[in-house]
């Protein structure tokens, strides 16, 4: 079962798509609640090197109310997590698929709020790899 929705930018430094994919999510209602520095946190912790990774918890306000309306259970898989990911010369974005909240719980009401989730994030990846 895919999982996820990807976009891959291309000469893009990884600064700069951190701050066009917290843009992208803004234009879509999204904020970021939440930025975890993988790389950093790993060499702290472990004094581990990795490639640049970063996971921003994107969160739209309406659209998880309605999802924890729906099934209070549903904040375990909150906010929307988005990849910023260095892989080799690219930049990988990528969005977990809002769908995952229908299959994982069977509930048949969090599929009109997976559905805009989806559109909106999409449209954010989008807006990204047309830049």
């Amino acid at each position: 079962m895919a999982y996820d929705r990807t976009v891959r930018l291309t000469d893009t430094d990884f600064g700069t798509a951190v701050a066009a994919v917290r843009r992208a999510l803004a234009d879509q209602g999204f904020g970021v609640l939440t930025e975890i520095d993988v790389r950093a946190t790993l060499k702290a912790k472990l004094d581990h090197d990795m490639e640049d990774y970063v996971i921003l918890g994107a969160c739209n306000p309406p659209l998880a109310h309605r999802a924890l309306e729906a099934d209070r259970s549903i904040g375990l898989l909150l906010p929307c997590n988005v990849v910023v990911r260095r892989d080799g010369d690219h930049a990988l974005v990528q969005a977990l698929d809002p769908g995952t909240m229908v299959t994982l719980t069977g509930l048949d009401a969090l599929t009109p709020v997976a559905d805009e989730a989806t559109a909106r994030l999409d449209a954010a990846l989008s807006s990204l790899s047309a830049a």
